[in-house]
C-alpha cells in the first residue's frame, strides 16, 4: 500500500505538471475558442495538485518516519535536512497557487490582458515549484537508496 500511495503521489504530481503546461501552452493562444478547454485545464490542474497533496501528505504522517531514520543514517542525510524540509515549505505555496488557478482563468483572457498575464505568471510559477518538487521527491528516493545501500555493507 506504501509503494502505491507514493506512486500515486508522484503520478498526480506529473499530472499537474503536464496539465499546466498543456493550460500554458492554451493562455498564450488565448481566444473563445479554447477559454471553455483553459478553464477545464485549470480546474485540472487544480485537482491534480490537491489530490498530489493529499497523498503525499497521508503518506508522509503514516509512513515517512522509517524513511526519514533510514536518510539520516545513511551517507545523504541532507536528503532529509535539505530537500525534504525545503520541499514541505514550498509546496504550500504550490498549493496556494494551484486552488488560485482556476479563480484567475475564470476572466475573459480572450480579451483581458492583465488577466492572461497573471494565468501565465501563476502557470509559469507552479512549473517551476512542481518540478522543484519532483526532483526533490527524486533527491529524497535516492537518500533511502543510499541508506539501504549502506546497511549492505
Amino acid at each position: 500500500m506504501k509503494e502505491l500511495l507514493l506512486m500515486s503521489h508522484v503520478a498526480f504530481g506529473m499530472g499537474c505538471i503536464l496539465t499546466t503546461v498543456w493550460l500554458f501552452v492554451d493562455v498564450l493562444n488565448a481566444r473563445a475558442e479554447n477559454l471553455g478547454r483553459i478553464r477545464w485545464m485549470s480546474r485540472a490542474a487544480a485537482a491534480f495538485m490537491w489530490l498530489a497533496f493529499l497523498a503525499g501528505g497521508y503518506w508522509y504522517v503514516v509512513d515517512y518516519s522509517a524513511d526519514k531514520a533510514m536518510i539520516l543514517r545513511g551517507p545523504w542525510p541532507f536528503a532529509h535536512s535539505l530537500f525534504m524540509e525545503t520541499k514541505e515549505h514550498f509546496v504550500i505555496t504550490l498549493l496556494l497557487l494551484a486552488t488560485y488557478l482556476p479563480i484567475a482563468a475564470a476572466n475573459d483572457l480572450a480579451v483581458n490582458r492583465g488577466a492572461r498575464r497573471l494565468v501565465l505568471c501563476v502557470a509559469g510559477l507552479m512549473l517551476v515549484l512542481g518540478l522543484m518538487a519532483e526532483g526533490n521527491g527524486g533527491v529524497i528516493s535516492l537518500g533511502v537508496k543510499m541508506g539501504l545501500l549502506g546497511q549492505l555493507h
